[in-house]
């Protein structure tokens, strides 16, 4: 890929990216559960984006393979939903985004076992302060973390982290090809759909997570169409469009730009306000991240 194709990629990663960083702030306004607000962005997602993939006639060339494979990062992305919206209420937007979105020290190490994109010295060294500064913002040591129940919120943001990880390395694999964008969206937005579904029939209630509420009600569920719209179509759009065309560890650091970005509307929009040790995790969490984003590198290992 030359330069130029390059810097193009990870603008279009980037504008994903700072539209997605709105879908906290659009879900804490619909005032639903977590499994409701996941099952509904993903629903209204579907319909449009069907329309997106029948009006564009493009040529799709990926195989049977290829296109269940996306379906399936999609059912895994159904379990980061679940986790990451259950944070989101435990612990706030701005922290639950912030340890999601330390998936970029997971993908990167695991697409060094899967694919050999070894990562350099310093990006190993990160890892510990990540898991320090989690430590802090779960308020173990704090006499008023804020957050409903930051304990759980910082296992749900884990559980999401994990996931989220998965999802995209599956998802990447999937369109390894570079078939259009909107096709392998709406795949795993289908695969979501459904594994959103199902977690909604599991007993979770001892877990915090409450059933599926199919009640159709206003504003909540305007509030979840414009999320659907905003960011599970156009925000994930681009981020489908640059994943097969940057490296694992390279998209991962461009969508870093949503946790900056929400934990300044998560201050700015929801007066959410961390105490002081909690402040010093996020810190934590977000210079490693931002150090493996400019320091970090890694170097395709010859496996033959």
């Amino acid at each position: 890929m030359v330069p130029a194709e390059d810097r193009r990629t990870m603008l279009i990663a980037l504008a994903g990216a700072t539209v997605i960083s709105f879908a906290p702030f659009l879900y804490i306004r619909s005032d639903t559960t977590p499994l409701t607000g996941a099952f509904y962005r993903m629903l209204y997602a579907l319909p449009l984006l069907g329309l997106l993939v029948w009006t564009s006639k493009k040529e799709d060339p990926r195989n049977t393979n290829s296109r269940w494979l996306a379906f399936g990062a999609g059912i895994l992305l159904a379990i980061d939903f679940a986790g990451y919206h259950s944070a989101i209420d435990y612990i706030g937007s701005g922290i639950a985004t912030l340890i999601g979105n330390s998936q970029v020290i997971i993908v990167t190490l695991v697409t060094w076992w899967l694919f050999g994109e070894r990562p350099n010295k310093f990006i190993l060294f990160s890892l510990p302060i990540v898991m320090l500064g989690l430590l802090l913002v779960s308020g173990v040591w704090d006499k008023a973390p804020y957050g409903e129940d930051p304990v759980k919120g910082v296992i749900g943001g884990i559980v999401a982290a994990v996931f989220y990880s998965s999802f995209l390395i599956a998802y990447r694999q999937s369109n390894r090809i570079g078939a259009p964008a909107v096709n392998a969206q709406f795949d795993a937005t289908a695969g979501a759909t459904l594994g959103i579904l199902f977690l909604g029939t599991i007993p979770l209630t001892s877990l915090g997570v409450e059933a599926i509420e199919h009640s159709i009600t206003w504003p909540s569920h305007g509030w979840l169409i414009v999320l659907a719209i905003s960011c599970q179509v156009i925000g994930w759009i681009g981020i489908t469009y640059a994943l097969p065309r940057l490296p694992a560890a390279h998209t991962s650091f461009a969508v870093l730009l949503q946790p900056v970005l929400t934990i300044v509307w998560g201050i700015l929009l929801l007066d959410e306000t961390p105490s002081f040790q909690q402040s010093m995790g996020m810190i934590m969490i977000l210079g490693a991240i931002i150090a493996v984003t400019m320091y970090g590198s890694t170097t395709t290992e010859d496996k033959a």
